[in-house]
């Protein structure tokens, strides 16, 4: 039996229900959904609370309204908040989506870098290279060269991707570091160094391997 609204407000009410039907699959992707009476007469309520409803879902990007063909499931579920999601995950799990944006990342920023991003590769790679300065001061060096290897794959998908993970990534690489400092700087600065080494040489295999290797290694300080 087709649940119906009981309380109000009536459009979110019915928003959810709709949403509800969908993640339960009676709607497939890309599947038309019935038109307004019927789900009103379903629901109990009036179709403008049903037009509300869908315009509600549509802002959420679950549904789409095209102009004389109807309304159809772009997604199955709304998206979550990349904030909400990257509180409730591990490091590791960042570290792991990390290795599979940067290793990518460099190998793209090997064939498409230009004079001024190796310039600002080799800016930050000597910056995070000083020693003798604070945990949260060296975190932000090396974000801001890891940065600068993204931002030389020229694709904004990417850096947007991990200009997100930032803020959850710099606390728990402070924290790490404050309990656990690098075995060796001089290595793990040296695994930088070949990273950026591989870009400059354009070798989109070496650079996409060095990451790789640096990230995996992190991510078992944290598994």
């Amino acid at each position: 039996m087709v649940s119906q609204v009981q309380r109000h407000p009536l459009a979110a009410q019915a928003a959810e229900l709709l949403l509800n039907r969908i993640r339960d699959g009676e709607w497939p992707l890309g599947h038309r959904i019935p038109g307004e009476t019927t789900l009103a007469a379903q629901l109990g309520v009036g179709r403008s609370t049903v037009r509300e409803a869908i315009r509600e879902l549509a802002g959420r990007g679950v549904v789409e309204s095209r102009q004389g063909a109807g309304v159809f499931v772009t997604a199955l579920d709304t998206a979550e908040d990349w904030d909400v999601v990257l509180r409730r995950a591990t490091i590791a799990t960042v570290v792991e989506a990390r290795i599979a944006i940067e290793s990518e990342a460099a190998a793209l920023a090997a064939d498409r870098r230009t004079p001024a991003d190796l310039r600002e590769i080799r800016r930050t790679l000597a910056a995070r290279g000083v020693e003798g300065r604070s945990i949260p001061n060296h975190v932000d060096a090396d974000m801001a060269f890891h940065r600068a290897v993204i931002a030389a794959a020229h694709n904004e998908v990417l850096l947007g991707l991990f200009d997100a993970f930032l803020p959850r990534l710099r606390a728990a690489m402070i924290d790490m570091l404050k309990i656990a400092p690098v075995a060796s700087a001089a290595a793990d600065h040296d695994c930088h160094r070949e990273l950026a080494d591989a870009i400059t040489a354009r070798s989109a295999a070496a650079a996409s391997a060095a990451s790789r290797t640096h990230l995996s290694t992190l991510r078992e300080t944290f598994s």
